[in-house]
């Protein structure tokens, strides 16, 4: 999906909210006319489509739902970069090669980040959701949490089935209205999608070149520089002081003089691109250097987990090599038990910048400050012994 959406832990009745939100919904269709004839909403569609809207409950469920376990990288990585994806990956580069070229040349994306991205979303087009999209955006736009968010996209898919003349039963995604084989969401379609198969219309559910071209016109206005690649898995020396993973961009160089090498352990060279490091697997996984792109990445999708993948993706599909260090096992840790964690360091007078149970900037800095306390090596990944030291820390005498 285009825009992560970030939901809150506050606890609350979820039968109860979702009975307020059925009882509400008819009363808030009639609003949508109004709402329609503001926004420029051609009339006839408005009309027909807005008294048939049906509030899916679903819908409310699953943006109510929280996940019951912390996702962690090597969990998140290997369930996206794995071969299956890997082998579609290069069978659709080469069934678009000419195609994909013709968007390098035009909008400086090269071709095998444009097909990770589609891989990621939609697995190459295999699933683009099912849920009807008006009726999704409509459940949620007569819920109070984020009405009016949902309501503009609401708005903008009313106006795309005009401008490209497209059937309510096709416009399916996902349940946040996420649409087509690169999970646009409305305004997104509406601001970004292209026509790339030249048929005089934008279709992103039945057009994998209007896809394509569209995702190409999207990473280009989100700022990608062509000729720039998004980062590189990289080497740390015995003695790296993990303290440096608080710091901000640093030249290439920079990091090269602390002893960072490439993954083949070739050096990296004195260049003055910024790069940020990251280690998102803790020392004993892989280490990553990442470039202006990787930002540009995270407008796309604002997870870091989500940025190393596409971008692992897009090596793996070219035929680079597997990361050289293998991802750390760990436990299936739930957020009750991160909460726990959470709680056990605040009161130790660690700031975990809240008891949500998930593994913010906030926590991964409290985790270091506790590992470097500790004896422990400070890279603030949640690791059994880690947790282990915090919890036998924390027990009473």
């Amino acid at each position: 999906m285009l825009f992560k959406l970030i939901m809150p832990c506050a606890v609350f009745s979820v039968s109860a909210s979702l009975s307020a939100a059925t009882q509400n919904f008819e009363q808030c269709k009639k609003k949508f006319a109004e709402v329609a004839m503001q926004n420029g909403v051609n009339a006839s569609v408005a009309e027909e489509q807005i008294p048939k809207l049906k509030q899916i409950p679903k819908v409310l469920e699953y943006d109510r739902n929280q996940p019951e376990f912390v996702t962690t990288f090597p969990n998140y990585y290997s369930k996206r970069v794995n071969d299956w994806r890997i082998e579609k990956g290069k069978e659709a580069l080469e069934k678009h090669t000419e195609f994909l070229q013709e968007l390098t040349k035009k909008y400086g994306i090269p071709g095998h980040y444009i097909v990770s991205f589609w891989g990621l979303e939609t697995n190459y087009g295999n699933y683009k959701g099912t849920m009807p999209t008006l009726d999704s955006l409509a459940t949620l736009a007569c819920d109070q949490r984020r009405s009016a968010y949902f309501t503009q996209e609401l708005m903008q898919a009313l106006k795309l089935m005009h401008r490209e003349g497209l059937d309510k039963a096709q416009m399916r995604g996902s349940w946040a209205g996420a649409m087509g084989h690169t999970q646009f969401m409305p305004s997104a379609y509406v601001k970004y999608a292209i026509d790339g198969d030249g048929d005089g219309s934008i279709n992103l559910w039945d057009s994998e070149q209007d896809a394509l071209a569209s995702a190409a016109n999207f990473l280009a206005k989100l700022g990608w520089k062509p000729g720039l690649r998004w980062g590189r898995e990289v080497l740390l020396p015995d003695n790296f002081d993990y303290a440096m993973l608080n710091s901000q961009k640093q030249a290439i160089s920079y990091w090269s003089k602390l002893g960072i090498t490439k993954a083949n352990g070739e050096l990296l060279g004195n260049i003055d691109i910024p790069a940020k490091l990251l280690i998102p697997a803790g020392h004993e996984g892989p280490a990553f250097l990442v470039y202006h792109n990787f930002s540009t990445i995270l407008r796309w999708n604002n997870s870091e987990f989500y940025g190393i993948a596409v971008g692992q993706l897009a090596n793996r599909i070219l035929g680079n090599d597997e990361l050289s260090k293998a991802l750390p096992e760990l436990p299936n840790y739930t957020l009750k038990e991160m909460a726990d964690v959470q709680r056990k360091l605040s009161a130790m007078g660690i700031d975990v910048g809240g008891i949500d149970g998930i593994i913010g900037p906030a926590t991964r800095a409290a985790l270091r400050d506790f590992q470097a306390k500790n004896n422990l090596i400070a890279d603030g990944f949640p690791s059994v012994q880690t947790i282990t030291a915090i919890k036998q820390a924390s027990a009473p005498d």
